[in-house]
């Protein structure tokens, strides 16, 4: 009867830590949530303002009216490209570019993509539909930069990287956790066939 009762509290104390692990799981932090969101909105708005400058390099080619207006647009696409590659936090592009690392380099070059996009507007009336997606994108990655540079002076870039450490560190607590969970398993029943 006490043993069964054992093997009963065991497998609960078994089935436990999986449980409380898969809960450790889900729960995410929200200011890295939040941080997410504000990359990906960033790097939305800077796709927009990538489109926004192919469209306005073509018709600059193909009127032929103002061919540095169009080169300066392809300059835009590269450097919003960047910007878009930024947001991805891909390590091989923040190694060699440790200033896209910190938030007030990242929104420094925001808001230089966003008045590249701005500039040189066509204001004759002939294409009102792109200089009103020039300005929703120009200032949309203005907003987008401001609030980088405000935040990196305040540090919330480096309390982010501290914050995505701990949840890595935790996340390999569980993976290790889990890991000898089933090695214990593995050899309670070993151990249990032995006896058998």
């Amino acid at each position: 009867m006490e043993d069964g009762g054992g093997g009963g509290e065991g497998e609960r104390n078994r089935t436990s830590p999986s449980s409380s692990s898969s809960r450790l799981r889900v729960r995410a932090d929200p200011f890295l949530v939040v941080c997410r969101c504000f990359s990906v909105i960033t790097a939305l708005t800077a796709i927009l303002c990538i489109v926004v400058n192919v469209l306005s390099a073509i018709r600059s080619f193909t009127d032929g009216s103002d061919i540095f207006d169009g080169i300066f647009r392809c300059y835009a696409v590269i450097i919003a490209f960047f910007v878009v590659v930024a947001e991805t936090e891909w390590a091989f592009v923040l190694k060699f570019w440790k200033v896209l690392e910190y938030w007030v380099g990242r929104g420094m070059l925001q808001i230089f993509v966003a008045v590249m996009t701005r500039a040189f507007p066509d204001y004759t009336g002939a294409n009102d539909a792109l200089v009103l997606l020039q300005n929703i994108a120009s200032y949309m990655l203005l907003a987008c930069g401001v609030l980088y540079v405000i935040s990196g002076i305040l540090c919330i870039g480096f309390l982010k990287r501290a914050r995505q450490q701990k949840e890595i560190s935790r996340d390999q607590a569980i993976k290790d956790l889990e890991e000898l969970e089933r090695r214990r398993e593995e050899l309670e029943y070993l151990l249990i066939e032995e006896r058998a």
